[in-house]
């Protein structure tokens, strides 16, 4: 089992994060009012789910993008599909563009159609990209942003990147072809390869590579002492080894999600939402970013029931509700694929 540096207080606020904030998402499936958690942080801050394919936008890109029945598993359908909503990371853009232009597809939607879309979009007020990643623009000579973004999804197709990704040998290379391109850094080169190993094009283990963004740097510098000096990877696969101790350790129950352990991905997310988290419960421990506030509050909006989950096949999870809930609610099954 790999070692960790000394940890501060923030280190348990950690675990006992990852496993209320499950608890919180496994009450929601069949409680649409709440409360879900006597957590008072939790109840009064938006906070992301532990495991990043149960948010609520990967859940849409995994049922209505990637894996919709009437749509095609070809890779470069798969690949421009996922590409293209993941650019914006908006489920009402995306809904936008297949209200006006039908069911998208590399074969039939022309990019000039959906520039079109997206300019009236913003003409009218709309907001087209999500808040989640800074989106910086590659430069492709188009004056507006989200032209430069579809004219680098169309080099990509040009390049046949989905047979090269899917010829990649391991996640970590595949990740170096999507580095390879302008405007992607390696944070968000990350996550795509993530949201891209979702679907049918690529089917590696989560746990083969790990690059930590801004909000989990900031979540480690406060869960260990010093912990700005420390090898992120190395602490982000440390947790992934030691979860099953740690939870153990302080009378937590963790049945991961649908039985499914915490990866590296999940393990750099929680970093992330605990570098909030802490800025409530342990304000005197600053971290590298400097924050000291909340910025999203939980809001009516947010507190609907969520539709029942749905996750890639490949990961054969088991439907059964874990033990966070009462017996009676421990019955109901979901047909996760």
């Amino acid at each position: 089992m790999r070692a960790l540096p000394a940890t501060t207080q923030v280190y348990e606020s950690y675990w006992r994060f990852a496993a209320e904030r499950t608890a919180v998402y496994y009450r929601r499936l069949f409680d649409p009012k709440g409360p879900w958690t006597e957590d008072p942080i939790l109840r009064a801050y938006r906070f992301t789910n532990t495991f990043r394919a149960s948010d609520r936008v990967s859940q849409y890109l995994i049922r209505e993008v990637q894996y919709r029945s009437d749509r095609s598993q070809t890779p470069s359908e798969v690949f421009f599909r996922t590409m293209l909503f993941k650019i914006f990371n908006r489920v009402d853009t995306w809904e936008r563009l297949e209200m006006d232009l039908g069911p998208i597809s590399w074969e039939r939607t022309r990019l000039e159609d959906i520039d079109a879309v997206l300019s009236r979009s913003l003409l009218d007020g709309r907001r087209i990209y999500s808040a989640a990643y800074i989106m910086p623009s590659p430069s492709f000579g188009r004056s507006r942003k989200h032209s430069n973004h579809l004219a680098l999804l169309t080099k990509m197709m040009d390049d046949d990147l989905a047979r090269k990704l899917k010829k990649a040998r391991s996640l970590r290379s595949a990740y170096e072809l999507l580095l390879g391109y302008p405007g992607l850094g390696p944070f968000l080169a990350f996550q795509y390869t993530i949201d891209l190993n979702y679907s049918t094009l690529l089917d590696f283990e989560e746990a083969d590579h790990v690059v930590a963004g801004p909000g989990a740097l900031d979540g480690i510098s406060k869960c260990f002492v010093n912990g700005r000096m420390h090898d992120p990877v190395k602490v982000i696969n440390a947790m992934v080894d030691r979860q099953s101790v740690e939870f153990s350790r302080l009378g937590l129950s963790f049945d991961g999600l649908f039985g499914r352990p915490l990866q590296p991905i999940d393990c750099q997310n929680v970093f992330c939402e605990i570098s909030k988290y802490a800025r409530v419960a342990h304000p005197e421990i600053s971290g590298v970013s400097g924050r000291t506030r909340i910025k999203q509050r939980y809001r009516e909006d947010f507190t609907t029931k969520i539709a029942d989950p749905m996750f890639p096949p490949k990961w054969k999870l088991r439907g059964e509700i874990p033990s966070v809930c009462s017996v009676e609610k421990n019955e109901r099954q979901f047909a996760l694929f």
